[in-house]
């Protein structure tokens, strides 16, 4: 490929905050040093190929949600997206490559997204601030691809920096974005991440009725976001199911303010603790965890983990665990050998980093 530009994009951890994004409250993700590469170089006919992992795909820079129904469609979303916020998309030839895995809830479809509207945008020289760019990717898995997703994965893939988390909050229509460090190597910790290989589809209907639920416990409370909801509004929710939903919200942000403070003081320990706590609450109230993330959480506190949880939004997906290097071996051996007594694929256990945003490689 001549005239190639080359971009790379990561996944995303959220530390904490889970399911907030979409609540109007504050999350805590980082970018990992997992990415998804593009390759990408303009073309003026109006068509767009699309390489990856041995597959091919093609469809015109006109194409309307419901034309394309394949794997392609989350970069057919982007152009569509694109050409709507009046960049002029003429065609394009892009091969993606990636080592972050799909369906492990580390933000891969976000990665594609805004990897190719990053890379679109600049072979049109349209320069598009990041913030707009993040809503344009959005926009394609919402509203082409038809997964309601929230806009945290996007903020993450685009704006985070390395060494820090990005604690973004959503109260607002223009969410607040900051950096706090985080250095878990300096503490004598690391990341660990459990890839369950029990792979959650979100367009699957779980995750859109759990924003409905949140949308009628915010109704039902009088507040216009669930985030904003106070104690009093809370128990005078009288249906069980969304006044579950609603303590998980309030609770959750409780901890992300707990976990950033913990942060602040290098308090590893009260962040662990923040990370359990977040799981209970996931588990209990909101109902987005699964056999396999309650295991591997188990099987991580058992191995000597300051904390752990499921991360992403849920029913499959991956658990992260705050836990000494040395003993990521135990919770591997702890992890693989509870997934054989249950005749489950291998779970797959990494250490990650907090990483840069996406960037231009040349």
């Amino acid at each position: 490929m001549d005239d190639v530009r080359r971009w790379r994009v990561p996944g995303r951890v959220n530390l904490i905050g889970e399911h907030l994004d979409h609540n109007g409250g504050s999350v805590l993700p980082i970018a990992i040093d997992r990415a998804l590469l593009v390759k990408a170089r303009s073309r003026p006919d109006g068509v767009v190929n699309v390489w990856s992992r041995g597959e091919r795909a093609a469809f015109g820079v006109d194409a309307s949600p419901g034309s394309v129904t394949d794997w392609s469609a989350y970069v057919a979303g982007v152009v569509w997206a694109l050409r709507a916020a009046g960049v002029p998309v003429t065609g394009a030839d892009l091969v993606l490559e990636s080592d972050l895995p799909v369906g492990a809830g580390l933000a891969s479809s976000a990665a594609l997204t805004c990897g190719v509207a990053l890379a679109l945008d600049d072979l049109a020289s349209a320069g598009l601030p990041r913030e707009r760019l993040a809503r344009i990717a959005q926009s394609a898995e919402n509203d082409f691809v038809g997964v309601p997703t929230g806009l945290m994965d996007q903020y993450a893939v685009l704006l985070a920096q390395a060494g820090h988390a990005l604690r973004v909050d959503f109260g607002s229509e223009a969410p607040a974005v900051e950096h706090v460090p985080v250095d878990f190597a300096e503490a004598g910790l690391a990341l660990a991440v459990v890839d369950t290989r029990a792979h959650h589809r979100l367009a699957a209907g779980e995750y859109a009725a759990r924003r409905e639920e949140c949308a009628a416990a915010a109704a039902s409370a009088g507040v216009a976001s669930l985030a904003s909801i106070g104690l009093d509004g809370l128990l005078r929710l009288e249906d069980e199911t969304l006044k579950a939903r609603a303590r998980h919200v309030l609770t959750e942000s409780t901890r992300v303010r707990g976990a950033v403070t913990a942060l602040r003081r290098r308090d590893w320990t009260q962040f662990g603790a923040m990370l359990t706590a977040s799981h209970e609450s996931l588990r209990d109230d909101f109902a987005v965890s699964c056999e396999e993330l309650d295991v591997v959480v188990d099987a991580a506190l058992a191995a000597g983990a300051l904390g752990a949880r499921m991360t992403g939004a849920g029913f499959g997906g991956s658990a992260i665990a705050l836990i000494a290097p040395e003993k990521i071996d135990a919770l591997r051996a702890r992890t693989e050998a509870a997934f054989t007594a249950r005749s489950w694929p291998l779970p797959h256990v990494f250490a990650v980093r907090p990483s840069p945003a996406a960037a231009r490689l040349a």
